[in-house]
């Protein structure tokens, strides 16, 4: 799921749609990302004290990325093995008497104080969040609400980890603790799915829902007609230890907009059979990869890992570039036996795997680019609600 579409209306697809803003490349620190909250606004909140909150994770693609999308996955069924782990988006909602929506989105130093109606136009900015109010009062309340929403992540927007759907996911959560929504974990990912592939016609797949909603490590299968199946994996602790430890997390520095490589990957599908052949291969890869796993051969599943870059590359256009290629090749002769990018590509998240101590050199030879290395642990949760 693209991150941009948080924000943006991609009907418009202007200069700032292709090359993200300055804002967006260089990450926000936390006082710059929050020192808007409540500027512009005093309304009194004193005189209701529950908030309703929500944390889902962001997730790791390890293999099949790419065959969870229509029509690949319509056509020749999806298979995809993903992770959750210890980086979240977050969303609080706290109800309101004056009738009034206030959204804010402190990734994008945006917010947004309207009259409640039962549905708000999706135009504009955080059409994402507007979109998942609009499904909310159509699908369950048949009336406005009036509330406070407030969504978060702790990494760079734009970044491969599947934080737009994640956002979705959490957003839904807070909505289904405030309103006591009957909705499990399956129906809260493909609620989310509906939100940004149906009603807003964003592009992308179905996996990172489901990461969201489910937590943990999970081989996915995806077919037609939307039907979608969640196999969580039970790995040894000692596997999931080590992989932890071996697999270096490297945030490139810049953040992509991956609407527009998860379009031209569709339309190369429809039109190239050697892009549905990468993609036979890439799922493929994915049911080896989840034998690897379960048997705790961590090596192969790393020489693996480059296979299925090679295969990702040759599935569209600016999967990667000449950067990636560069930060690839430097980490695989310090140390790395494979890697690939996160999520769609073209920048963001990159992810590594060092056998032995290997990784310490790949880390010191990675610092030229100027990224960032982003220690993680992998979880077993999924959406997380509360109240306060």
């Amino acid at each position: 799921m693209p991150a941009s579409s948080l924000l943006a209306d991609q009907s418009n697809k202007s200069e700032s749609y292709h090359k993200p803003k300055k804002e967006i490349q260089e990450w926000f620190t936390l006082e710059r990302r929050y020192s808007f909250i409540g500027s512009n606004h005093t309304y009194d909140k004193s005189n209701i004290k529950t908030i309703y909150r929500a944390k889902a994770p962001l997730r790791l693609g390890l293999a099949g990325g790419g065959t969870d999308i229509s029509p690949y996955s319509d056509l020749y069924g999806g298979a995809v093995l993903n992770a959750a782990i210890n980086m979240y988006a977050f969303a609080s909602i706290q109800p309101r008497t004056d009738g009034m929506i206030e959204i804010i989105s402190t990734d994008f130093s945006e917010n947004l104080l309207i009259q409640s109606s039962k549905s708000l136009d999706i135009n504009g900015n955080l059409i994402l969040l507007k979109g998942i109010y609009n499904k909310i009062v159509k699908d369950f309340t048949k009336k406005p609400l009036s509330f406070t929403l407030i969504t978060d992540t702790n990494v760079p927007i734009c970044s491969g980890l599947g934080t737009s759907s994640a956002i979705t996911v959490a957003v839904i959560g807070a909505f289904v603790e405030w309103l006591k929504l009957p909705l499990g974990e399956y129906e809260v990912a493909h609620l989310a799915f509906e939100i940004e592939r149906k009603e807003l016609g964003l592009a992308g797949g179905k996996q990172d829902q489901y990461a969201a909603a489910f937590g943990g490590f999970n081989f996915m299968e995806f077919y037609k007609d939307d039907e979608v199946l969640i196999n969580p994996l039970r790995i040894k602790e000692d596997y999931i230890l080590e992989l932890e430890n071996n697999l270096l997390l490297f945030f490139t520095g810049k953040s992509r907009f991956s609407a527009e490589i998860i379009e031209k990957q569709v339309k190369a599908m429809k039109s190239d059979e050697g892009t549905v052949e990468y993609m036979h291969k890439m799922k493929d890869a994915a049911f080896e990869m989840k034998k690897l796993l379960l048997k705790g051969r961590l090596d192969e599943l790393g020489e693996l890992l480059d296979v299925i870059w090679k295969y990702k590359k040759n599935t569209g256009e600016n999967v990667s570039t000449d950067f990636i290629d560069e930060i690839y090749t430097t980490a695989r002769e310090s140390g790395a036996i494979g890697g690939k990018v996160s999520g769609a590509g073209g920048g963001g998240f990159m992810f590594f795997y060092c056998p032995g101590n290997n990784k310490y050199k790949v880390i010191q030879n990675l610092s030229k680019f100027k990224g960032d290395i982003r220690r993680f642990e992998f979880i077993k949760e999924g959406l997380i609600t509360w109240e306060t």
